[in-house]
């Protein structure tokens, strides 16, 4: 398989990724700092919203159903992406990748909500930052990406701050910790299938597809432990919806308003606000460990940004090599989803 660099993959999952488009990356427009500094923020907000909608529903509704409902009532949002879906162009073969992708982000998915209803939000939001460093490791195995010393120092960063926040040996792990794990495994697979598809199919049918085939590949798990659900909880869960489509919206202004140096620290927010919630609405104590090991990680994942926001750039510049400058500049690449 033809190595593709890192960057076309990581750059669209920074901070609980949504889309993004090559040609917002390589322009890296900074004109506008102030406003994508806001939007950043918005943003944080939107998935900290998700965290919290999810845990009002708590445990009343099965994990694998909650997920099933939060995406069948998102559908309402595709509606848009009908007419590019219509004239996508979907081979046996992209068939097959989208499929894999979705049983890959509906596992992810199903592990998330059971997370929520076991270990603490900060712990939720700082674990899923792992998700971009899980990608850096397999795209070195899956699609031949040379990593450099300092890229290896920077996951390894991001390892050590995971250990910080679970300090095995030292306190009990609760299941909700592993499925966090499998979590970020599973959401990295999805994103890797996704860089592949972007490159055949236009964003939006991306979008619209993952959101089906998560749907579908739910929909035997959610039969399975069926229980009656209140207006409330689907109130809820509509909501989750509702704020996870806000947050990829408005993190795609955010990369468009700057880049991701000035973007990328006001990730850290998201933690010190699910922190807060967690503590002020939902009585989890604070775990300082917990935001040491976040920063940590957060540290680790802006550095692969930026260094190979850096990389991009130069190579851009030259023009020397196939699928950058100009070209790869005004192609769309595919909604790379963050949270649930």
């Amino acid at each position: 398989m033809q190595s593709r660099r890192l960057w076309d993959v990581v750059a669209p999952i920074m901070s609980e990724t949504p889309s993004i488009s090559d040609k917002a990356a390589a322009s890296a427009p900074g004109s506008r700092p102030v406003i994508g500094v806001f939007w950043m923020l918005v943003t944080g907000l939107c998935f900290v919203a998700v965290t919290a909608t999810v845990k009002m529903v708590g445990d009343d509704v099965p994990a694998a159903q909650a997920a099933f409902l939060r995406y069948v009532l998102g559908l309402v949002f595709l509606v848009p992406m009908i007419p590019a879906m219509r004239a996508a162009t979907l081979t046996p073969r992209v068939l097959k990748l989208f499929g894999l992708r979705g049983a890959a982000h509906a596992l992810g998915v199903i592990s998330w909500f059971y997370a929520m209803t076991r270990i603490p939000i900060a712990e939720v939001t700082a674990m899923n930052y792992l998700n971009p460093v899980y990608v850096t490791v397999l795209a070195v195995i899956v699609l031949g990406e040379r990593i450099s010393a300092r890229r290896i120092g920077a996951v390894v960063l991001a390892l050590i701050g995971a250990l910080v926040i679970l300090r095995p040996g030292f306190r009990e792990l609760d299941p909700g910790h592993f499925a966090m794990l499998f979590t970020a495994a599973s959401f990295a697979v999805g994103y890797l299938l996704a860089k592949i598809l972007a490159d055949e199919v236009p964003a939006p049918a991306v979008v619209f597809m993952l959101s089906v085939t998560v749907t579908l590949a739910l929909a035997p798990f959610a039969y399975a432990v069926w229980v009656p659900v209140g207006w409330g909880d689907l109130g809820w869960l509509f909501l989750t919806a509702v704020f996870a489509t806000g947050g990829h919206l408005t993190m795609t202004l955010a990369f468009r308003a700057a880049p991701l140096t000035v973007t990328q620290p006001v990730t850290f927010l998201q933690l010190v606000w699910a922190t807060a919630l967690g503590a002020l609405v939902f009585a989890e104590p604070v775990d300082v460990f917990v935001i040491l090991g976040g920063a940590m990680i957060i540290a680790s994942v802006s550095y692969i940004a930026l260094r190979e926001a850096q990389l991009r750039r130069r190579v851009a510049a030259a023009g020397s090599a196939p699928g950058y400058g100009a070209a790869a500049a005004s192609d769309t690449r595919g909604d790379m989803r963050g949270p649930p």
